[in-house]
């Protein structure tokens, strides 16, 4: 995997070596997101994402995307199940999933997002912003997560 090793960024993949990724720049913006569709696309109560430019993250192999609404791709290795990215689709962002790095201690979160879902009985204590998700920006998308039966 060296040869996707940047001189300065991040490198990460799925948990059996299939999907490996590198960015060649500082991840801005790392930040918790508490919301719901998160928390089911990560199987966890909080997803914690790595914003880098699209057009500066590498991949090694194939990653597979699920279009989960109808504003955004999440990517994930398809032999293992890792999630391994968020991104809408009119943006030049792209987000990593935190615990995907080679190093997750690398990068440090900056802010919360989406904490109208967080769970009551999560406490992560820090003094970060927290904003809660602009359901205007949302009004008109097309969630394709399965609804709870």
């Amino acid at each position: 995997m060296n040869t996707l090793a940047p001189p300065e960024g991040i490198v990460g993949g799925c948990q059996c070596g299939a999907v490996r990724y590198a960015a060649d720049m500082t991840p801005k913006r790392v930040h918790y997101c508490h919301c719901r569709m998160c928390q089911r696309a990560v199987g966890n109560v909080v997803a914690t994402l790595v914003p880098v430019r699209k057009d500066r993250l590498r991949w090694e192999g194939e990653p597979s995307f699920f279009q989960s609404s109808s504003l955004a791709k999440r990517g994930f290795c398809n032999h293992c199940g890792t999630p391994l990215s968020f991104a809408y689709d009119k943006s030049e962002w792209i987000c990593v999933t935190l615990g995907s790095l080679d190093d997750p201690a690398a990068v440090v979160p900056e802010i919360h997002y989406g904490i109208e879902g967080q769970v009551p009985w999560l406490h992560i204590a820090d003094d970060l912003p927290r904003e809660a998700t602009d359901e205007s920006e949302l009004a008109d998308m097309i969630n394709h997560q399965a609804p709870p039966p």
